[in-house]
């Protein structure tokens, strides 16, 4: 198929390589524009674009597609089909009706639950036992289109969103190249209106953790804020990222460092086992242990 391809994160990649190693027409990509990042506030392209300029891939990045030449420049591209995967810019109807099978949209999710911003991350704080990707034809609706493909995976008692980011991206890559090799034989089957959840984007104010909470909680909070943007807590007046982390027996006073890197919450205890000092790389709690005395109590 001659398709355009719309995304812009790391997570987007493996499904434009996917696609052009199936043997399809990318006929151009669209990611969101260069944006100033890192110390020098240089601007820096995304994941996307970079993959899309080694590929030798034609680059678009509009700050929108609302106005009239963009929809035309869109249109005219004569796309067979249109994949989105974390594109960042909502898609007018016109831009959805322009391509000649519609547009598919990888979501990384088990629709209808989390439908939204941060699928991955509201899975893992929420506690969910599974999560996925669905290929979803897009309508005007914030993901509510019907399910043309689902695939489930697990999600283990230590694995972080980071875990799953990588698992995912690589489903979805499968999936994508699946459904369009069937388009048109799978069903397209509408979602259900009973568990529409919405998973809103992640708030930095939701990254400190509170000791007073049960470890349960933690848990999930630590896991599910891996890699960003990081759960975090207050160590000798400075900020320590909290990497991951797993359920352990103990208790005492909220906060209060058991022994190692295991510290007391509301109810139980968590151990820490990987962290981030701040101006140093990610370590490995007895790595970090080394170079770093703990207090007794935390937060």
């Amino acid at each position: 198929m001659r398709i355009v391809f719309m995304g812009t994160p790391e997570f987007s990649v493996p499904a434009l390589r996917a696609l052009q190693a199936a043997g399809h027409e990318i006929a151009a990509v669209y990611t969101q524009p260069p944006r100033p990042a890192g110390r020098g506030k240089r601007d820096r392209r995304s994941a996307v674009h970079e993959a899309a300029d080694a590929m030798g891939l034609e680059v678009r990045h509009p700050t929108s597609l609302k106005g009239a030449a963009d929809k035309g420049a869109f249109a005219e591209l004569g796309a067979d089909v249109a994949v989105v995967v974390a594109y960042g810019l909502i898609l007018p109807q016109a831009v959805l009706d322009a391509p000649r099978r519609g547009c598919l949209n990888i979501h990384a999710s088990l629709l209808p639950r989390w439908r939204g911003a941060a699928p991955i991350h509201r899975a893992v704080m929420a506690g969910d036992a599974q999560t996925g990707v669905c290929i979803m034809r897009m309508e005007a609706g914030l993901d509510t289109g019907p399910v043309i493909l689902r695939e489930m995976t697990e999600i283990g008692p230590e694995d972080t969103t980071g875990d799953l980011h990588d698992r995912l991206s690589a489903m979805g890559a499968d999936a994508i190249t699946a459904a369009l090799d069937r388009l048109g034989a799978l069903p397209e089957t509408p979602q259900p209106e009973i568990g529409v959840t919405y998973a809103e984007k992640v708030d930095k104010a939701e990254a400190r953790v509170d000791w007073s909470r049960p470890a349960i909680e933690i848990d999930r909070q630590i896991r599910g804020l891996s890699p960003f943007p990081g759960a975090w807590t207050e160590v000798g007046g400075g900020r320590v990222k909290l990497l991951r982390s797993r359920l352990v027996d103990g208790s005492g006073q909220p906060g209060a460092v058991l022994s190692g890197f295991t510290v007391a919450c509301g109810e139980g205890a968590v151990e820490i086992l990987n962290v981030q000092r701040e101006g140093k790389r990610p370590q490995s709690a007895q790595e970090a242990l080394r170079g770093m005395d703990l207090p007794d109590t935390i937060g």
